[in-house]
């Protein structure tokens, strides 16, 4: 189906639309709610949820392109997330690290890491880090509006990235360490 068809369909309600638009974007906007959400289940929940809010909203929108379809399913998904971590979590995760940690060296630029080893070591930052991490520096919010979004300060969001930034670049160093990639300090 090509974009307008689809668009077209899915104002009117059709399943055929529907499960056409679930089966080309579900992957990714999955991809999207893992980012946010530790557990798959949780992740999956919060993609079904916006895939509904969608489906149901979708008459509403505006949309003129397929690219806007993307975006405005993503924002969707990102807010999905969001609610979830909400009920589970503070966005303000104040995790003291020890100051050697946050003061570590730069990574050796001759260490490489792929994309699954990167999401890995995300997945392992506090849920405050990883979603001001995920909202600044995967969807590029600013911070005026991760503030907006979180009910948190800017100024807070600026901070829970830099702790976000150190503790991602300590975990990657680790890594580093342990795979014999790195110079022993």
């Amino acid at each position: 189906m090509i974009f307008l068809q689809l668009h077209s369909g899915l104002i009117k309600g059709k399943r055929k639309a529907q499960q056409q638009l679930f089966e080309q974007y579900g992957k990714a906007m999955y991809a999207v709610c893992r980012r946010y959400l530790k557990a798959p289940e949780e992740a999956e929940e919060a993609m079904m949820n916006g895939f509904l809010q969608v489906f149901t909203h979708i008459e509403r929108a505006s949309i003129p392109s397929k690219g806007a379809l993307i975006a405005w399913m993503r924002r969707i998904m990102v807010n999905e997330c969001l609610q979830k971590i909400r009920k589970a979590h503070s966005f303000l995760i104040m995790v003291e690290e020890p100051a050697a940690i946050l003061e570590k060296q730069p990574i050796e630029p001759e260490f490489k890491l792929g994309a699954k080893e990167l999401f890995l070591l995300i997945e392992q930052l506090p849920a405050g880090y990883r979603t001001i991490f995920n909202l600044y520096v995967i969807e590029g919010y600013t911070h005026k509006e991760i503030g907006e979004l979180c009910s948190i300060s800017e100024g807070a969001s600026k901070s829970q990235l830099s702790k976000a930034r150190k503790k991602l670049a300590y975990l990657i160093t680790q890594q580093n360490n342990y795979y014999g990639m790195g110079k022993a300090r």
